[in-house]
């Protein structure tokens, strides 16, 4: 009978052992060819669908990279470390906790020559809730001692402004005027006199924030020496760089990135996760507009009838010669509030339907533009009952798509005010695409509001702005010179174009008029890089589409004895698919199958698909 006891214990032993080695080996399977990948690390117990996971896996699906979820018992498995991984990420606000155990795992692993980015309070705290004594356990890994809970007690944490140079902020790849001030190639910006641009390639800068300028985030108190890249500071320390930790590499952001992207400030994890991957890691990734070139939308606000003559004079200009654009409206008869007829009045205004023919004779976007009576609804859309304001949304939308007998499918909010419930209509009712005002600075993305995701395929295009001001009347009103709008203009054509990415632009007619020579050199600009293939104008609800369809790619990056090789699915097409990876890193890409060009841009390879299902194509890493 002991005897008996013991088989079946024994027994039931090799089961669990058996299907334990199952899953460690579906496991190492699962990563076998996926040389490529970084691994979010996730607390046992939070689901990988939780919105603080979920953001940082849309983060990376937008930046083209592969991040994926992993528990902290999976990374812990003693078979983990067959697996290939290019990093590790340990997120902010979701990580808190970690034992002594994975604290000494992660240091085992970067020591050995891995990579992580560490966020702010990741690991900071104990499992059972407390901070470690003097300093956190993972001081040594960023570089310097913070998390000082013993020392600064509840003043561990400063707001402070974000200060860094203009060289960092170009290989961080946010656009001129979010950061201010900044300097223009030609040196031909001329400063307001409050905000010196020096004629040096490096300068001081500071991020800065849409109507209001001044932008401050959360950091912890850092001490000592830091000997890595500093990327960021403030009067309290480092806020981010990366240095080298043994054999391997460490990219700290001592900021709250999840949480920021969670509230309408996405763009510095998306920033800083496109760094550790591109710059740090030197992954391929796959680009987010087609061809892998970039360009702007520029979108245009009509809300009145106030706006028919200067669209008149507007008719003339070169900007008419280009395009495609968005062109949203306020379509009702009325427009501070009903019954004073001074809306655009699509239904029967003839002057105002010509111009929409030919908008759309051009090839230009129509969008809507809020609900029918613009200062009405924009006054009333956060706090009226949504089923007392739904329809003026419809009203507008039908009105639009009988006069140009098309479905109208991008939007913008008057005055920017969008609640979610907006976002929940417009998705219901088929469209692709909104301006938003929101996430300033990030090209289309698909975003998040107090902590949730907003929307499935419903892109939010976040404007561009120069310092304080977006549209072109703002920066008249805020004091802006011409020669300094100018040079804006000129430095975000040349940012999309380079940096082979997209932004949106407002105005609304009234507010271009007085900058006609400005708006005429600017075009000539963008004519020239259109020529040489590096810039379009896009629409929102083309770009919106196209996002939509890369979504639907499958790809992977398989590595053996030096040789990469990435393969590619489409259920539909892979054309205009673009993957791009440094050329400083890996030989040029050779086809194997499918159909795709190879070109050389600066230190980079771009493999452009053509038309088909599949693509595969191999290169080999360079040594050094």
């Amino acid at each position: 009978m002991k005897n008996r006891r013991i088989l079946a214990i024994s027994g039931g032993m090799l089961v669990i052992l058996i299907a334990w080695m199952i899953v460690s080996l579906a496991t190492r399977d699962r990563f076998r060819s996926t040389a490529d990948r970084l691994l979010l690390l996730v607390p046992d117990g939070i689901s990988f669908s939780d919105p603080r996971v979920a953001m940082w896996l849309d983060a990376g699906s937008e930046e083209g990279l592969h991040v994926i979820p992993v528990h902290d018992s999976e990374f812990l498995s003693p078979l983990w470390e067959e697996s290939k991984y290019a990093g590790v990420i340990l997120p902010d606000s979701i990580h808190q906790k970690a034992s002594d155990l994975f604290v000494a795992t992660l240091y085992r692993y970067v020591a050995g020559g891995g990579n992580v980015m560490l966020t702010y309070d990741a690991g900071n705290f104990s499992l059972n809730g407390t901070f470690a004594p003097g300093r956190s356990r993972l001081s040594d890994l960023a570089g310097v001692d913070y998390a000082l809970y013993d020392t600064l007690g509840d003043k561990l944490v400063q707001w402070h402004k974000l200060t860094t140079t203009s060289t960092v902020v170009h290989q961080l790849q946010i656009p001129p005027g979010k950061y201010y001030p900044y300097h223009a190639e030609s040196n031909t910006s001329i400063p307001k006199t409050n905000s010196p641009i020096s004629p040096a390639s490096t300068f001081e800068t500071e991020l800065r924030r849409y109507k209001y300028g001044d932008l401050q985030y959360p950091s912890f108190v850092t001490t000592g020496n830091y000997t890595g890249k500093v990327l960021f500071r403030s009067p309290d320390g480092l806020v981010a760089g990366e240095h080298s930790y043994k054999k391997g590499t460490v990219l700290f952001v001592n900021l709250p990135l999840g949480y920021l992207k969670g509230n309408t400030d996405g763009l510095l994890l998306h920033v800083f996760l496109k760094y550790f991957a591109e710059h740090t890691l030197s992954l391929p990734y796959l680009m987010p507009v087609p061809d892998g070139v970039g360009g702007l939308v520029l979108n245009w606000h009509i809300d009145s009838n106030a706006a028919i003559k200067p669209l008149q004079e507007i008719s003339g200009w070169k900007l008419m010669q280009q395009g495609p654009y968005s062109i949203h409206i306020t379509a009702g008869p009325d427009a501070q509030q009903e019954g004073d007829k001074k809306g655009f009045d699509v239904d029967h205004n003839p002057v105002s339907q010509g111009l929409i023919r030919e908008f759309v004779s051009l090839g230009y976007a129509v969008g809507s533009h809020g609900g029918w009576i613009h200062d009405y609804f924009s006054a009333h859309v956060e706090t009226d009952n949504p089923k007392d304001l739904e329809k003026f949304l419809a009203l507008n939308k039908d009105a639009l798509e009988r006069a140009t007998d098309k479905p109208v499918v991008e939007y913008s909010a008057p005055n920017g005010n969008q609640p979610p419930w907006v976002t929940h209509w417009l998705e219901s009712h088929g469209f692709v695409a909104y301006y938003f005002t929101g996430d300033t600075g990030m090209g289309p993305t698909q975003g998040y509001r107090n902590g949730e995701r907003e929307a499935g395929n419903v892109w939010a295009f976040p404007i561009l702005h120069l310092d304080r001001a977006a549209g072109f009347e703002e920066m008249s009103s805020e004091g802006y010179s011409a020669s300094e709008i100018e040079s804006w203009v000129t430095a975000i054509t040349d940012f999309a174009a380079d940096q082979r990415t997209v932004r949106l632009v407002y105005f609304h007619p009234p507010g271009i008029l007085q900058y006609h020579d400005l708006v005429d050199r600017w075009l000539e600009q963008t004519a020239r890089l259109q020529a040489a293939g590096r810039f379009r104008w896009y629409t929102m609800t083309s770009l919106a589409n196209f996002l939509n369809s890369r979504k639907q790619v499958k790809w992977k990056v398989s590595e053996k004895s030096g040789l990469y090789t990435v393969e590619a699915t489409h259920p539909e097409t892979l054309e205009h698919e673009t993957w791009r990876l440094s050329a400083i890193q890996f030989a040029e890409p050779k086809i194997v199958e499918g159909t795709a060009k190879v070109v050389r841009d600066s230190d980079a390879w771009m493999i452009i698909a053509g038309d088909g299902k599949e693509l595969r194509f191999e290169t080999e890493k360079l040594t050094k």
